[in-house]
């Protein structure tokens, strides 16, 4: 059955995990040229739903299943009365299988085929169907020339399951890639559609399953899942005789000269988040502003580490990092915090100073990264940690035994555990300052209400991320701020205080 992108399912594969899955189902009696037929008849369906007044087509074909879909599709075309050409950068003599028997099918209908040229001519609609989820290394000639054409030719595209030179299982473009208006994809959703560079050449998301059996789905092996309204972690509903005491205490520390700004940010988030109690450690000259901002935070000026050694015995979460700074002030509080045996988030400069010292994290520890603190904290560069984001979520996470959120497009939640949770969620006006110091207060403050590592990192993504999205409706100057009251509101609609 069809999806759109409101209600696709939650699991995702690898590319070699969902050819699995398409093996399973031919063995199961389904032929592999039925669920060819059965791709091309939803790719049909979706574009003629997307685009009902048009009557041209053009696909572009390559040379493995991805053009087997491209030819069946084009004979639909044609049978509905479409103007239809196949421009072949992938020579039709050497298809195999399946797909040789959809260029026969094409050829019998006496559809215009012709080999790709720079001088050939994109009409109508485009439909990429060249290189599909085998990729592995940069795209090559001709297939680069192809797509720059298709890129350039500013007609509506549609991917046939993948957009060509989108890495299925990291999201990473390989060198260049078609920027699709509409992609159908198929039997299972690929991470890669989900994160890094995929919200720039996806378009609209449709999933068909292609009539797979949900039993030979039950139990096979998946790479993560989407974080969606249905699916997400609940917060517990407070008892009628609830306290303060009992819904945790969260001290936040950070905000060193000129930045506090950012811990402020944080504590307000973790008080809105529902924190029973909020404490907050910063530069003495900073409490001022605090008791003016947020007046129901404890503020304590703080000039040295032995001045938090009395409040960490009363509290129950620490935040670390906002606006901490890398000079002693902040070496010297983050190292009284990292001695303490309480869960901690560790945001911002506490990262810096992680990748750095090689301090040992609390074993209840959730770090927040962007890809630059990503790559400081395993030692490569942005670019290694954008090239495989997912495989870069793991590799924090094992190394340091903590819950790890790789901040941006398609923002990856890993567990010590080895699961990973994929927000695709979120807005470009997002993309201002502050934002992480609000998503580390709400972290620390579902922790505080009981919630474990992995299951309130999840929430308080999915919260931060659709608060983003609600207030982006307004455009740019989206500032850190407006997400709270946003935060507020949607966690009382996901999980209501009172049942």
């Amino acid at each position: 059955m069809p999806h759109t992108k409101d209600d696709l399912p939650d699991a995702l594969y690898s590319a070699e995990q969902v050819r699995g899955l398409d093996a399973s189902l031919i063995a199961a009696g389904t032929p592999g040229f039925e669920l060819m037929q059965r791709a091309a008849r939803a790719t049909w369906r979706a574009l003629v739903r997307q685009w009902p007044t048009a009557s041209e087509l053009t696909v572009v074909a390559g040379h493995g299943n991805n053009a087997g879909d491209g030819y069946l599709v084009a004979v639909l075309a044609r049978r509905a009365g479409w103007s239809v050409q196949v421009l072949a950068a992938g020579d039709p003599q050497q298809l195999r299988g399946d797909a040789a028997s959809a260029h026969a099918e094409a050829v019998s209908e006496s559809i215009y085929i012709e080999a790709w040229t720079e001088c050939s001519e994109l009409r109508g609609l485009v439909l990429d169907a060249l290189l599909g989820t085998g990729l592995a290394g940069d795209v090559r000639e001709p297939y680069a020339s192809v797509i720059a054409a298709i890129n350039a030719s500013g007609l509506p595209v549609i991917a046939v399951d993948i957009p060509s030179g989108l890495c299925a299982n990291t999201g990473r473009i390989l060198g260049c890639a078609v920027r699709a208006d509409l992609t159908v994809t198929f039997i299972g959703l690929k991470l890669g559609l989900f994160t890094g560079h995929a919200a720039d050449v996806v378009g609209e998301l449709v999933f068909n399953d292609l009539h797979a059996d949900p039993q030979l789905l039950e139990g096979a092996p998946t790479s993560a899942r989407r974080l969606t309204r249905g699916s997400l972690p609940r917060l517990a509903s407070r008892a009628p005789t609830s306290h303060k005491g009992a819904l945790g205490h969260v001290l936040l520390i950070g905000g060193d000269r000129g930045l506090g700004g950012a811990i402020l940010l944080s504590a307000q988030s973790a008080l809105r988040g529902g924190a029973g109690m909020v404490s907050l450690a910063t530069r003495p000259e900073h409490v001022p502003a605090a008791l003016a901002r947020i007046p129901e935070v404890m503020a304590l000026g703080t000039s040295s580490a032995n001045q938090l050694m009395g409040l960490l015995e009363k509290v129950s979460v620490l935040v670390v990092g906002p606006g901490l700074g890398q000079g002693a002030w902040g070496r010297s509080l983050l190292s009284a915090a990292a001695n303490a045996l309480l869960p901690q988030v560790w945001d911002a400069d506490a990262l810096n100073l992680l990748a750095e010292e090689h301090v040992n994290l609390p074993k209840v520890s959730v770090i927040t990264p962007h890809p630059g603190e990503a790559a400081r904290l395993l030692g490569v560069s942005t670019a290694q940690i954008q090239a495989d984001r997912p495989a870069a979520a793991h590799a924090l996470s094992k190394k340091y035994a903590a819950v790890v959120v790789l901040k941006g497009a398609g923002s990856l939640i890993a567990s010590p555990d080895g699961r990973l949770a994929v927000c695709h969620q979120g807005h470009p006006a997002m993309a201002t300052a502050g934002l992480g110091d609000v998503l580390a207060g709400l972290i620390g403050a579902l922790l505080a209400q009981g919630m474990d590592a992995f299951d309130a990192t999840c929430l308080a993504v999915w919260l931060h991320a659709n608060a983003g999205e609600q207030q982006s409706k307004f455009g740019r100057g989206l500032a850190a701020s407006d997400l709270i009251p946003a935060i507020r509101q949607l966690l009382e609609e996901q999980t209501p205080c009172l049942k």
